[in-house]
């Protein structure tokens, strides 16, 4: 029997009302609107859930019902899963970038009967397929503003809402209480749904026992207490928000934030400063471009300030973080580069109080890691999938490896498989995939092993290093070992390159798509005087062309001087004429790359990498935000990259 069931506290919605005993005067959820920091205690929290649960059960919401939450990060979105909870439901939380046709989808195969969605936008898209969902009976919608004509009788305001449901409250006493004292540790919690990178989505259920007792052994890990604070701005269907945001926040009582805006989130994380932050690579690859540009934009003696405190920090920063020993005269140099640089450029990006920070969701390029550590932000990686409730494993203090993801976490077993697969058995193991049997037995174990489906070993001190995903692993003719994100996430750390797609298994050598970036580029190409009408123009510049070209040719020298990956240095590659877009299907709602839609959609491309050609005309549609659909033509230009004879690059040192 686990701590939390033998004390009763193995559901959030008991967790809540304990939150609300022993700290509920203490901040609990924040939210920045209008350009105002708005907070709610623990003990405001436990009534605001407690109105929306019996405004559920007033309205029709019954045990074992499914509830949509569709939105931004916003507190009242996140009330609504331990209100579902209290009265026995499942909360199932939607990407809100999702276009109508994928809520369709998920709303469709999770059986909800209700919906609960931030705004007007997302009442809008709901609009548009409810016919197609005969299960979908009622719509809340929390902001009213753009609502006023829209009278269909499911519709109802959140405000409302919890006005009938403290009148419902008040005429059926112990109503509330009856309802939560039904709940039970294993008790299906939350339905997340994986992003979907190879197929359609799938409903992963996770159990309270698997959230609680998964967030609570990690918090005890790292030391987290009531005293942080966490900015949440990924998506709330991600289930790595979920564990922190939810999981841990109610296991240890700490407050979680949400900004006013997608677009305010690091004029927000300034404000706010949490002591804890989670951000996966695109996050931190996005920051560094934005001070890297910065940097490029300042005058010339404090370039060369910034380059030579970055070099000293990042020869002993990562040591003196870990406490290991450090000369004399480079702590020296050290305090005064965090007097000068480090600590005025923490305090910009608002991650001065920053305690622990996590990434993790892909492979972090190694040179982008050790900058940031190198500043004196414990930042580490962690391992982790939505069949694990996140944690499989963790970087330990004292010990953090760029090349590895850490050691299991507590409650956590690995082992690998005979042909190199990671497998894992935790308190966190998902219960089954929703009306998906086939898929729970091919990854799923009898005896309680999952299947990652990433290839990978552990070092002799017991660090888990992955290589990749063990299907996206291959070879090269000549047999040198291909490991595509490996390639992806070196490309990735120059500012200019925003994304990238290799090919190599089972050809000659390894060529790429390049999507630049267009802020950096765009602020390259302005500085040089260079005029553009947009993306695609601007990806067509000979003088862009040479720029990333640069950054492979860097990449390559790096690589040469790997004995394993030498002989997989990019030998051609070419700049796409538009983004890789979620929209256009080539990336998941979390920002990974779908191969086969990628290599299907441009083969063409693909195959003139591989040939002769110094150029390929193409024509492709695009998709924007707002829907409508456009079609460009291109004429993309191939490019050889340097290739460095194996050693070279040792030598020349």
């Amino acid at each position: 029997m686990s701590v939390d069931t033998a004390t009763g506290l193995d559901t959030f919605p008991r967790l809540l009302a304990l939150n609300a005993r022993i700290r509920g005067g203490k901040p609990a959820s924040r939210e920045k609107d209008y350009g105002i920091w708005q907070t709610w205690t623990w003990a405001e929290v436990a009534e605001e859930v407690r109105a929306l649960a019996c405004g559920l059960a007033a309205l029709g919401f019954r045990r074992g019902d499914r509830l949509a939450i569709i939105g931004d990060n916003r507190p009242h979105l996140y009330w609504a899963m331990p209100a579902a909870q209290a009265v026995g439901g499942v909360p199932v939380p939607v990407y809100q970038d999702s276009v109508a046709e994928e809520m369709q989808y998920v709303l469709e195969h999770a059986e909800c009967r209700f919906a609960l969605v931030e705004n007007q936008e997302q009442v809008d898209k709901l609009l548009e397929i409810k016919d197609r969902l005969p299960a979908l009976e009622t719509v809340i919608y929390h902001f009213p503003r753009g609502m006023r004509h829209y009278t269909q009788p499911f519709l109802h305001l959140y405000a409302k809402v919890q006005e009938q449901g403290r009148e419902f409250d008040a005429a059926h006493a112990g109503f509330y209480e009856a309802e939560v004292a039904k709940g039970a540790g294993a008790d299906l919690a939350v339905m997340l749904y994986t992003s979907g990178t190879t197929g359609r989505p799938k409903g992963v259920m996770l159990s309270f026992d698997n959230i609680i007792q998964t967030a609570r052994n990690a918090a005890q890990w790292e030391g987290l207490t009531e005293d942080d604070e966490m900015l949440a701005y990924l998506p709330m269907a991600w289930v790595g928000d979920h564990i922190f945001s939810v999981g841990q926040a109610y296991t240890t009582g700490f407050c979680v934030a949400c900004p006013e805006s997608a677009e305010t989130v690091l004029q927000d994380l300034r404000e706010i400063g949490p002591t804890y932050f989670f951000a996966p690579p695109r996050i931190f690859e996005n920051i560094l471009t934005t001070v890297m540009i910065r940097i490029e934009d300042a005058a010339s003696w404090k370039q060369r300030m910034f380059h030579y405190f970055m070099a000293v920090a990042g020869r002993v920063g990562g040591d003196i973080l870990d406490g290991k020993p450090v000369p004399f005269l480079d702590r020296v140099k050290y305090k005064l580069g965090e007097f000068l640089v480090y600590g005025p450029l923490k305090n910009v990006l608002g991650l001065t109080r920053m305690h622990l920070g996590y990434t993790a969701g892909e492979a972090i390029g190694p040179d982008i890691f050790d900058f940031y550590r190198s500043l004196g932000l414990n930042l580490k990686q962690l391992y982790g999938s939505t069949e694990a409730s996140v944690f499989i494993t963790i970087q330990p203090n004292g010990d953090i490896r760029s090349d590895s993801v850490g050691v299991p976490a507590p409650g956590v077993e690995i082992r690998v498989a005979d042909n190199g697969e990671v497998m894992f058995k935790s308190p966190g193991v998902f219960q089954a995939y929703y009306k998906n049997d086939a898929a729970t037995a091919e990854t799923k174990t009898p005896d309680g092993w999952v299947h990652t489906g990433d290839a990978g070993f552990l070092d002799a001190d017991g660090h888990l290093k992955i290589i990749d995903r063990a299907k996206d692993v291959g070879r090269l003719t000549d047999g040198t070992l291909f490991a595509p994100k490996y390639l992806e996430n070196k490309l990735k750390f120059f500012p200019f390159v925003s994304e990238a797609v290799t090919f190599g298994n089972g050809r000659d050598y390894v060529a790429a798509f390049i999507n630049m970036d267009l802020e950096a580029v765009g602020n390259w190409a302005e500085r040089r005087g260079l005029a553009y009408t947009g993306y695609t123009d601007l990806a067509g510049r000979p003088e862009v062309l040479e720029l990333i070209a640069d950054c492979v040719d860097k990449v390559n020298a790096d690589l040469a001087q790997d004995d394993k990956l030498a002989g997989s240095q990019i030998r051609r590659f070419l700049i796409l004429h538009k983004e890789l877009d979620a929209d256009d299907g080539e990336l998941t709602r979390t920002r990974k790359v779908r191969r086969t839609v990628v290599a299907e959609r441009y083969g063409d491309l693909i195959a003139a990498l591989y040939s002769d050609r110094d150029h390929c005309e193409v024509t492709a549609t695009v998709t924007f935000e707002d829907g409508r659909t456009d079609t460009i033509h291109a004429d993309l230009k191939i490019r050889d990259a340097k290739v460095v004879p194996p050693g070279a690059a040792r030598a020349a040192a």
